[in-house]
């Protein structure tokens, strides 16, 4: 499928301090056309019809009535974390757009670290690791 016929998602920027992931953006270009912050700012009027979804990474593009007034054919904002207490809403649904978001996805490494940590205050392991033995 060539890169017009994909759907467009408006991302804050690929890489850097507060873009989406490199490797998880290449994921993403298998099946939607990125659009950039910058990208868009740059051509409004060309870039904001092709957008059709938002992908929210570390809460950021911040999603605010200008951006969604913004976009017309927006559909859905994709959040990739597990809550959305950054996002109104109410706002986005009066738009006709819906939110989605990733429940599950740190349920286990979060129970690991959980479990790990209680079993290393029972055992005192930070304490041991650092007690210097003699010899």
């Amino acid at each position: 499928m060539a890169e017009e016929e994909l759907p467009g998602v408006l991302i804050l920027d690929i890489g850097g301090t507060h873009g989406v992931l490199e490797n998880l953006a290449a994921l993403l270009k298998k099946h939607f056309h990125l659009i950039t912050m910058k990208e868009f700012l740059g051509n409004k009027e060309e870039m904001s019809k092709k957008i059709q979804s938002i992908f929210v990474f570390e809460c950021r593009p911040t999603i605010d009535r200008e951006l969604l007034e913004s976009l017309p054919n927006l559909k859905v904002i994709g959040n990739s974390g597990v809550g959305v207490d950054h996002l109104d809403l109410k706002m986005i649904s009066s738009f006709g757009v819906k939110v989605t978001n990733t429940p599950h996805a740190v349920a286990d490494p979060t129970a690991d670290i959980g479990m790990a940590l209680m079993l290393a205050s029972a055992r005192r392991l930070v304490e041991g690791n650092v007690f210097n033995f003699p010899g």
